[in-house]
Formats: structure tokens, sequence, C-alpha cells
């Protein structure tokens, strides 16, 4: 039996950082706004077709949120829209980043 050793690496709990993909903040917020998108979507156990009605979108842009492919050419008012017309408030706060952070801000999402 071959003895292998296996490394684990903890996460950051924001997988584009993981991946060490540029804009990991903007990426992660924009993937939990389309998650609560998809979590109301299965709730209400609406078709693609009634969301995009209900949206005032293309099924095609729906589909791209189902799928997770194409989030990151969604814009944040987009999905925040979306969000709105799903009968949801959204609140966003602007405060200063703290001194121990990097060169800029970052963006957050909080469900």
């Amino acid at each position: 039996m071959k003895n292998t050793e296996t490394t684990y690496i903890s996460s950051s709990d924001n997988v584009f950082a993981d991946l060490g993909l540029e804009n990991s903040g903007e990426l992660q917020a924009k993937a939990d706004l389309a998650r609560s998108i998809r979590e109301i979507i299965k709730h209400r156990k609406l078709t693609q077709a009634k969301v995009a009605t209900l949206l005032g979108t293309h099924q095609t842009q729906i589909s791209r949120l189902s799928s997770g492919a194409g989030i990151d050419g969604m814009s944040f008012d987009l999905l925040m829209n979306w969000l709105i017309k799903l009968d949801r408030n959204i609140t966003v706060t602007v405060r200063k980043a703290p001194r121990s952070q990097l060169a800029c801000g970052s963006i957050q999402v909080a469900i």
C-alpha cells in the first residue's frame, strides 16, 4: 500500500480569492446576489420563462443565472434590480476601510 500525504489549505471563504482571481470581492458579492435570486426562484417554483417575464429580461439571462455562467458579466445594478422585482429590500452601507486593509476598499454582501 502506497503511503501518500494529503495537504489541506484553509479557505478564505471566498473561492475567487482562493483561486487568485482579480476583483475576487466583487465576484463573490455578485455570486452571493445571484445565489439569493436562484433561491427565491426555487422557493417560488418558477420556470425560467416566468422569471424572465417577471424580471423583464430574456430567458437566456435567467439560464445564465441558473447555471452560474456569465455572472461576472452581470452588473450589480441588474442583480439588485432583479432582487427588488422579487420583493426584496436592499441596504447599501458605505464606510471607511480599516487601516489593516490593503490599498483599496472592498465589496461584501450580507444576506
